[in-house]
């Protein structure tokens, strides 16, 4: 989750792409160059430890955006195939 966060921050479609799962992604995305994201917060987790393929992560982003300071707040459903975390979506 953290290093999503920070792909959003420094605007790295890429890895966001690369780290979403193929039954949930999109063929592309676009992030708005004028948002700043300033703030992650974990609010709480299940699942994800080393013997499990699934975990949810519930968090708080901040951003700046219009010269407003906004939020998201989403439980994100997250499962691990090959070694590797994809995220899946919101739940």
């Amino acid at each position: 989750m953290r290093s999503r966060y920070s792909a959003f921050a420094v605007q790295d479609a890429g890895y966001l792409l690369r780290t979403w799962h193929p039954s949930t992604r999109p063929a592309s995305i676009e992030l708005d160059p004028r948002v700043r994201w300033v703030g992650l917060r974990i609010v709480g987790r299940t699942g994800g430890s080393m013997l499990e393929t699934t975990g949810t992560v519930e968090f708080s982003a901040t951003y700046r955006a219009g010269g407003k300071l906004r939020s998201q707040d989403e439980n994100s459903a997250f499962v691990r195939e090959n070694g590797q975390w994809y995220y899946l979506g919101s739940v």
